[in-house]
């Protein structure tokens, strides 16, 4: 079939059954020379995990291979060589949402607070994402996650600063989502069990409710893919075929609808199995080390 994006763009994207894998990975393609909003920048190599201290080749030379795709990266640590991720971004012309990782350790989140703010009184942080999923794990309380957020919205008058959840999390949790400049969410339609078939249309859905939530704030999707490969969760099932179409489906929509939209990931990381499961390790778009899927 020829490419034609209006035509792709209907209420739920392309039908599996429809399209054989070579007309998948020619549309993969397109989609992706033509570009996407934003993406998730994975940093780790093979053996490393988050605590390793990454290095300054490693993050230029995957930046290198990912700035023809993105308009913008999104980074999750300011510790452990991950400060260097949006400096280095800025030299590629990317703009950057820059996370301060903030967990059970306070020792922790004083360093990656501090290392926010430095970076983006230093000009590097378009986005600044006072934690991720913080709510979801339990790491804190409400009190202490907000305490964090005005702390940096006093220090960076100037930078647009935002807390990144579950997209419901913001509806039970209206505290926070007043005390955001911009609603941040993570939608994953894999992550609830909802087939590929109607995957597009749930994460619209997901969408309303962030944007309902947020009352005329600024939605943006900090979140969403699809894995090639793994375990069933329920009825999403992990494919080749399944994660080509669902990245083909979410960067049509996000171009359409005008969303800004980072999709995950970048490149595969291995470490995410023991969070995951055999499914963490292939979320991105390139392999682990560091070639395209398509």
């Amino acid at each position: 079939m020829s490419y034609r994006a209006e035509k792709i763009l209907s209420l739920s994207g392309i039908k599996t059954k429809e399209t054989s894998e070579e007309e998948l990975k020619s549309i993969f393609q397109k989609v992706l020379n033509n570009g996407m909003h934003g993406l998730c920048f994975s940093p780790y190599e093979e053996g490393q995990e988050p605590g390793d201290l990454i290095t300054e080749e490693q993050i230029r030379r995957r930046m290198e291979i990912i700035s023809p795709y993105t308009k913008w990266i999104r980074s999750f640590s300011c510790t452990d060589g991950n400060e260097m991720i949006p400096v280095i971004a800025k030299e590629f012309g990317i703009k950057t949402m820059v996370g301060a990782w903030l967990g059970d350790d306070l020792s922790i989140n004083k360093k990656e607070i501090s290392g926010l703010i430095e970076l983006a009184k230093e000009g590097y942080v378009d986005i600044a994402a006072v934690g991720n999923e913080v709510m979801y794990r339990g790491d804190l309380t409400e009190e202490e996650l907000l305490a964090y957020i005005n702390g940096v919205k006093k220090e960076i008058p100037d930078v647009t600063v935002g807390y990144v959840d579950a997209y419901y999390e913001f509806s039970k949790r209206p505290k926070i989502t007043e005390a955001c400049d911009v609603v941040l969410a993570n939608c994953y339609p894999y992550w609830e069990g909802c087939s590929l078939e109607y995957s597009l249309v749930y994460m619209k859905d997901m969408f309303q409710q962030a944007k309902k939530a947020g009352n005329g704030k600024k939605v943006i999707i900090t979140e969403t893919g699809w894995p090639f490969k793994g375990e069933n969760f329920e009825g999403a099932i992990p494919s080749y075929q399944n994660a080509l179409i669902y990245f083909i489906n979410s960067i049509n929509w996000s171009a359409q609808d005008d969303i800004d939209l980072f999709y995950f990931s970048s490149f595969d990381e291995s470490w995410k199995v023991g969070d995951e499961g055999e499914v963490g390790a292939y979320w991105g778009i390139w392999d682990k080390i560091e070639r395209l899927k398509a």
